[in-house]
């Protein structure tokens, strides 16, 4: 039945819960509500069960209450009507003091199911407060002495209540000597003060009692008093003086801490407490004033206390206020001007900028390297600065401005004798001690192609030996190029040009890189004995610079000639000599001769000759001359001697090694009377003949002595001009050319006159002197030429049985082609 009873609400109380329980998983929002403040108690607020949706039956069983934080019981819910009500007083200046937004935040709690509910109660404010001043009564000193128009400042009310319950509004009760002024910053906030209309006089009014009302804005308007009792107090009517009212003061900036800078002195007329006076640094005194001076209150004396910088700060100004001790006191100003003397303490500074580098050696004069300025922050003379260059550099400083320098070419560049200047700029202030700067500039001189190849010596004199391998290196150039880089890159070349009918380029060649000069073909002392010839070496500048040198290559005789036969007859050819010999000759006849030349030259012309014994035959009867060749008797013939004679004369040159030519003589004996009858007129010719033979000899003796003797006086000048020259360059090998001065008579009858020039590649030069005189066969005397009419001469005879000749031969040691 209970069942039954409770049917009709049950479906609609578990539908409503659901409703609440899906309203509180989603979060309903909050109910507001508003109460005045000071409200009575029980005084209706809201009904919070039914905004709140929930049935009056249900509050208790839910256990249904009310929270607040920190406000206490202010408010209460009626669980029988579901009534929020004022429970007890609700004060808004306690509650949220002066903040105008003032409200009192609830939690509705349910069970079962669990929810909450959040509520807002805002607290209006009413005009309950009225202005209240801080003090009942505010008193008021102002001398007797203060002008018309001097205002006093007096304390406003406040009023807890906001908005326009708040605003004030001032009255003064009326009096002939002070109206209230009110200043107003915003619609709260008023300054209030008094200001004098009409001079105070002590004597006739000693004390002022005015009543200050206060009256806010709200309905009803509610008001709060003070009251002023103004004291008109006797005046302190002698102010402290001063004897002036500005000091000057000079200070160095090096003085030091504790330094006094002034000693104030201040006078009182008044006597007594109002004549006791105090030092005070002005209200407005600058911070680095306080920093760097202190005053003595007692005795107005100002001491340095901090670091003086001319540079930072060259015065101050400093305001000081004397103040005595009367009531009211009494002050007076004075000001003291420091100025801080300059002391040559800052060094000069340097800058460079700009700097043009590398200079080319070619720059004109005037260009500029570079700009210096220079500053000192210093002043006066200890600020003034000058600049100056080390010495011996070829620039200098061209002002252009105030502290401004240009660094200008002063004269000509040579990168060859000078690289590099590491110019010094040396800055110096006129103070007293001097202080100075410098700074370094490092100027590079570029290289610009003005100097050609040059070499050691104009010319140079190379012997190389004939025969010499094709490719032989015979010399080595080289040229120096005082330049840089490419403009120092030398290259070499021949000075083309012919050589009889053919080009230089055929004999020889030069590396363009090394200078070195190889010979193309195996060189002709027979065809060529002088090769003179110029290379040029060139370097690689814009525009190439060059120079020659003249190479004189003398080739040098080798033996590579046998000694060759010359035909017995103008006509005749050689080969065998055929002659007829009486055998009545007595003993040194001549009977044939053997003529020879040799191709070469010197030593390797110079021929002897000598028979070549036959193996197995009797000792011959004849014998030749060793340098004539004549084939003369050595005994007289008899009818012994075989009938027919074959002689081998052997002709030997004197070289290296020797080559010999081998010459056959037949002679045929005879008896007297078989003779050929022409042998008288053969033996006058042949008389003839030796007699112009011996004069041709004479003249080519004194030639070849001429000749020898002047190659000996060259050799020697040449000799002492290379001495302090450094060796030439010769190479393919070792060789010991041997040069000969020297005659023999009959020995050398094709190279007499050649003449040599000698230069050692390396090592001292050894001359060697020697002296010949061969010893010759005493020749046939006029009777015995004229007994053997058939004997033959040609121009290499003999000259004279008493004729001796001195060989000068001159040696020395070369590096010369094989």
């Amino acid at each position: 039945m209970l069942f039954s009873r409770r049917g009709g609400k049950g479906p609609r109380r578990l539908l409503l819960s659901l409703l609440l329980l899906v309203a509180w998983k989603a979060g309903s929002g909050q109910i507001h509500y508003s109460v005045p403040e000071e409200a009575k108690h029980g005084t209706f607020v809201g009904r919070i069960a039914q905004d709140l949706g929930l049935e009056l039956a249900e509050l208790v069983p839910r256990l249904f209450r009310v929270a607040s934080k920190g406000r206490g019981d202010l408010l209460e819910v009626n669980l029988q009507n579901g009534i929020l009500f004022v429970n007890s007083r609700i004060d808004r200046e306690e509650l949220c003091g002066r903040s105008l937004e003032c409200s009192i935040h609830l939690e509705v709690i349910v069970e079962r199911p669990p929810q909450v509910f959040h509520v807002e109660v805002e607290v209006k404010d009413i005009n309950d407060n009225p202005p209240v001043f801080r003090e009942r009564e505010q008193r008021l000193f102002i001398p007797e002495s203060r002008l018309l128009d001097s205002r006093f400042p007096v304390e406003g009310a406040a009023d807890a209540d906001i908005g326009t319950n708040a605003l004030l509004t001032y009255t003064l009760t009326h009096n002939d000597y002070f109206s209230l002024d009110v200043q107003a910053s915003d619609e709260l906030s008023k300054s209030l003060s008094l200001e004098l209309r009409k001079s105070l006089d002590r004597e006739e009014t000693p004390e002022l009692r005015l009543l200050l009302t206060a009256t806010d804005g709200g309905k009803p308007e509610l008001e709060g008093t003070v009251q002023l009792l103004i004291t008109v107090l006797d005046v302190n009517d002698n102010a402290p003086l001063f004897p002036q009212a500005v000091y000057r003061v000079h200070l160095l900036e090096t003085t030091t801490n504790g330094t006094l800078v002034i000693a104030l002195n201040a006078s009182d007329a008044d006597e007594g407490v109002n004549g006791e006076i105090d030092f005070f640094f002005g209200s407005d005194v600058p911070l680095n004033i306080k920093k760097n001076f202190k005053i003595d209150s007692s005795s107005g004396e100002i001491r340095l206390i901090g670091r003086l910088d001319y540079e930072e700060t060259k015065s101050y100004e400093i305001q000081v206020k004397a103040v005595d001790k009367g009531s009211p006191s009494m002050s007076n100003h004075c000001k003291i001007l420091v100025k801080v003397l300059d002391v040559n303490d800052n060094a000069p500074e340097l800058t460079v900028t700009s700097l043009s580098l590398p200079v080319r050696e070619d720059a004109p004069l005037s260009t500029v390297i570079a700009f210096i300025s220079v500053s000192d922050r210093d002043s006066g003379v200890n600020g003034k600065v000058t600049c100056t260059l080390t010495p011996h550099v070829p620039f200098k400083l061209v002002s252009t401005f105030k502290n401004y320098y240009s660094l200008v070419l002063d004269s000509a560049l040579d990168r060859e004798r000078v690289a590099n200047y590491a110019v010094v700029v040396t800055a110096r202030d006129a103070g007293s001690p001097s202080l100075s700067a410098t700074a370094s500039v490092s100027v590079e001189v570029a290289d610009v192609n003005d100097n050609a190849p040059a070499f050691a010596q104009p010319e140079y004199t190379v012997f190389v030996k004939e025969n010499n391998p094709p490719g032989c290196h015979i010399f080595t150039v080289s040229a120096r190029d005082a330049d840089a880089q490419e403009n120092a890159l030398v290259s070499y070349s021949l000075v083309e040009r012919r050589v009889g009918e053919r080009a230089l380029s055929s004999y020889v060649s030069v590396h363009a890189e090394s200078g070195k000069v190889y010979a193309l073909q195996p060189l002709d002392h027979e065809e060529l004995e002088l090769l003179q010839f110029q290379v040029s070496a060139r370097d690689a500048g814009v525009p190439p610079l060059g120079s020659n040198v003249t190479l004189q290559v003398f080739v040098l005789d080798e033996n590579d000639n046998a000694p060759a036969l010359l035909p017995p007859g103008a006509g005749g050819r050689g080969g065998a000599v055929s002659q007829l010999v009486s055998r009545s000759v007595g003993a040194g006849h001549v009977v044939a001769k053997v003529r020879a030349v040799d191709a070469d030259s010197g030593y390797n012309a110079w021929l002897s000759y000598e028979l070549q014994p036959v193996a197995g035959a009797a000792r011959s009867p004849f014998r030749v001359g060793l340098y004539t060749g004549e084939i003369s008797t050595t005994r007289a013939l008899d009818d012994a001697d075989a009938p027919r004679q074959r002689l081998l004369v052997l002709v030997k040159d004197h070289g290296e090694p020797a080559l010999v030519a081998t010459a056959t003589v037949l002679l045929s004996l005879v008896d007297s009377g078989q003779a050929p009858k022409t042998s008288s007129l053969v033996l006058t010719g042949s008389q003839r003949a030796e007699t112009a033979l011996v004069d041709v000899n004479v003249y080519l003796i004194i030639a070849i002595c001429a000749v020898s003797s002047l190659l000996v006086l060259t050799l020697l000048l040449y000799t002492a001009l290379r001495c302090s020259a450094p060796p030439s360059k010769g190479a393919c090998g070792p060789g010991k050319p041997t040069l000969v001065c020297s005659s023999a008579v009959g020995s050398w009858s094709y190279s007499q006159q050649r003449r040599q020039r000698v230069c050692s590649g390396e090592g001292p030069p050894k001359t060697d002197l020697m002296a010949f005189s061969p010893s010759l066969p005493p020749g046939p005397n006029i009777s015995e030429e004229n007994e053997h009419p058939g004997t033959n001469s040609d121009l290499s005879g003999n000259v004279s049985p008493t004729f001796h000749f001195n060989l000068a031969l001159i040696k020395k040691k070369f590096n010369v082609c094989n």
